[in-house]
């Protein structure tokens, strides 16, 4: 039976259609250092979630509703972020357009980071960083205090394949992906990038503050440790 290339066309464009539809709705997120989200987000509380609702949160640009859910949640601690409490979390309403999914039972309790809006309010997606706080090591939640705030002018650079090294002082290299094939390993659950007094940022891992020796060190070791590491055992 011959086709028609208008009925091919046909075929085609509903299909084509679906395929970009389907590539506009996928949630997709690069893997970020606690820290470097840390340092990303306009707020970071301890909480917990109390209640959830579905909200309308005014119109697109077609006149249809646009719904978030919202997500009450009674602060424990705010480690950055207003003066004033957190009282609601907002989030898309599914998956696919990055929503965040939180047990709203009241038993478990978050580490929130993400974006700030008025009146107490905060918008999270699935790239910023929650995780359940019993899930947080000790030195990531000792960091949350101090230590990630003082690494926020380094930054933390991801290893994409080695080898890899750093192209500037400022810079600590991320290897959780390459080295242990996790992208949570060591050094995003117990190392913080720290800039010390000579400009230069370094890992530096403890539950402690950094000691001041560590802050006057002009010299990089962990960078060049890393990197040694990295070169010894895959070049």
């Amino acid at each position: 039976m011959p086709f028609s290339v208008n009925g091919i066309l046909c075929a085609l464009v509903p299909l084509l259609l679906w395929r970009a539809e389907q590539r506009v709705e996928a949630c997709s997120c690069a893997p970020v250092h606690p820290q470097q989200a840390f340092c990303n987000a306009d707020v970071v509380i301890r909480a917990k979630v109390v209640g959830e609702k579905e909200v309308d949160s005014g119109n697109d640009i077609y006149g249809n509703p646009i719904k978030r859910i919202q997500y009450e949640v009674k602060q424990i601690k705010m480690f950055k972020g207003p003066s004033q409490d957190i009282e609601a979390v907002f989030t898309a309403p599914v998956s696919a357009v990055c929503g965040v999914t939180l047990d709203a039972s009241g038993k478990k309790e978050y580490l929130i980071s993400g974006k700030a809006e008025s009146g107490g309010r905060m918008h999270v997606t699935l790239c910023d960083y929650i995780q359940p706080w019993d899930s947080l090591s000790a030195t990531q939640k000792k960091s949350l205090s101090q230590r990630y705030q003082m690494g926020c002018e380094c930054k933390i650079v991801r290893c994409p394949s080695l080898p890899c090294e750093i192209s500037a002082p400022e810079e600590c290299l991320w290897t959780d992906l390459m080295i242990e094939k996790q992208v949570y390993g060591r050094q995003a659950n117990h190392y913080a990038c720290v800039k010390r007094a000579d400009g230069s940022c370094s890992w530096y891992r403890g539950v402690a503050p950094p000691k001041k020796d560590f802050l006057d060190a002009r010299t990089p070791r962990d960078h060049t440790a890393t990197l040694q590491a990295n070169r010894d055992i895959y070049v």
